[in-house]
């Protein structure tokens, strides 16, 4: 029986040679021996690179055809077919020519050498005549400053792409419903106990301003990803790098994804370690996190409708139930709150991946490079998706409203007046008795009038003491 990761398992084969010798590769594959090797060296998880990394380490190979082409470094028919081949890749139009896994070797070399050959058999086929996968399309580089370029290209593209817009959705939903709900006043909660009042615009006011920092944070790391380590080859050296190759091939890049693409200053450090990319993902986890927190709070102030705080309605998007008629659950809220424990799991994985930092090099790129971009990506869908399934739909009730009068923490408007500990008595006595602050402080002599405008609920949602100094 033919093994099913084995070449000619599902058609015929042809034989492929590298510095190994040779190796018997799926007839109509486009890449060669290298990645062959690679294919049956690591049968883990059959989850190949994902294809943003594919695709901007097509245009790293573009780039680099480019500047090779300017630099002399390649004949202009070999080159004008390395550049038109590697633009399909950077394309999508040859995902499933890159079927390694990611589990696999730790810099990369195996994609990498994945790209050098597709490229190089697209390029063969253009130009009628061989074109070598490392002398033509892999001149003047190294998957040691290859990867790690292609791994911070992509992030930042799709952070441009994909994160940034969708989190600029979600923000322009929160301000909207922030607008809308200004005049409702509602029982603040600290602790998960009854507060003072607040404008349930002012929490939704709160939400925008956590996107809006977070649109900050994420525009710095995308800033920092930018800094590429192309250009320092092996050890960070530069060794077979011509002087201003680096730059210009940057430039190149700068000038294809139209984003501020730069050579790193300090290559030794760019190749060496996943600095950058563990705090690129630093500013993803606090996103998450701050997602989670405007999730929960939606997910609680919708709770009920009628046994729980049941302050929002919440649109009703599917069934709820298979048992209980009628019953809608938070279920965009459940979708987000799944997407922030990966990305945070992505984190601790983006971490750890810094201990395969070792001496010149970190040989555990290809994994932080999957978390990095599945992270970018459910962020970007998840947020997006709790904007128009979630925000966009949510009512305010009248619960919020009609609960404020019962609050015991409206004695807080009274404390100036009767002074703190009256006041703190004042409460006990509300909660016990199951009265309202307003009729215990009338008993006790308070003027209707002075209640009225000490107990306004919307007043004490604002800046500023509800009464005078205690006695007063």
């Amino acid at each position: 029986m033919t093994d099913a990761n084995e070449p000619g398992a599902r058609g015929g084969t042809r034989t492929e040679r590298d510095s190994m010798g040779e190796m018997a590769v799926p007839a109509d594959a486009l890449y060669g021996a290298s990645t062959q090797r690679a294919v049956l060296n690591f049968p883990i998880s059959g989850r190949p690179m994902p294809p943003a990394f594919i695709h901007a380490l097509g245009l790293v190979k573009q780039a680099a055809a480019e500047t090779n082409l300017e630099l002399g470094l390649l004949e202009p028919a070999v080159a004008a077919a390395v550049i038109a081949a590697a633009a399909e890749v950077a394309a999508g139009k040859h995902d499933d020519a890159f079927p390694i896994d990611i589990y696999q070797t730790g810099s990369g070399t195996s994609t990498n050498m994945n790209a050098n050959e597709v490229i190089a058999h697209l390029a063969t086929e253009r130009l009628g005549a061989p074109v070598h996968p490392n002398d033509h399309v892999n001149a003047a580089q190294s998957s040691n400053d290859v990867i790690p370029s292609a791994m911070q290209l992509a992030a930042a593209i799709e952070i441009n792409r994909n994160l940034l817009p969708a989190l600029e959705v979600l923000h322009r939903s929160l301000a909207a419903k922030a607008a809308e709900f200004d005049p409702v006043v509602k029982t603040g909660r600290t602790h998960l106990q009854d507060a003072t009042p607040i404008r349930l615009g002012q929490e939704f006011a709160g939400y925008a301003g956590q996107v809006e920092a977070s649109i900050r944070r994420v525009r710095t790391a995308l800033d920092e990803l930018l800094s590429l380590p192309l250009g320092g080859t092996a050890v960070g050296t530069g060794l077979n790098m011509p002087e201003g190759a680096a730059a210009a091939t940057s430039a190149r890049l700068a000038s294809l994804t139209g984003l501020a693409v730069h050579e790193t200053d300090s290559h030794f450090h760019a190749q060496a370690t996943l600095d950058t990319v563990i705090a690129a993902h630093g500013a993803l986890k606090a996103i998450a996190l701050s997602l989670w927190k405007i999730g929960s709070d939606v997910r609680l102030m919708a709770m009920g409708p009628r046994a729980g705080i049941g302050e929002l309605a919440l649109p009703e998007t599917q069934p709820g139930s298979s048992i209980m008629p009628g019953k809608v659950n938070p279920v965009i809220v459940e979708s987000l709150t799944m997407v922030v424990a990966r990305v945070v799991g992505n984190d601790a994985t983006i971490g750890f991946s810094q201990t395969g930092s070792l001496l010149e090099l970190n040989v555990m790129m290809p994994v932080a490079a999957a978390a990095l971009l599945e992270s970018i990506e459910l962020l970007g869908a998840a947020a997006r998706n709790f904007a128009t399934r979630a925000v966009d739909g949510l009512a305010a009730t009248d619960r919020g409203p009609q609960l404020v009068e019962q609050g015991l923490m409206l004695a807080t408007a009274l404390a100036p007046v009767i002074g703190y500990d009256a006041a703190a008595k004042l409460a006990k006595q509300a909660l016990a008795s199951g009265r309202t602050i307003r009729e215990l402080a009338l008993e006790q002599g308070i003027p209707s009038t002075d209640l009225d405008v000490l107990l306004d609920p919307d007043r004490m949602t604002r800046p500023g003491s509800a009464g005078g100094p205690a006695g007063g």
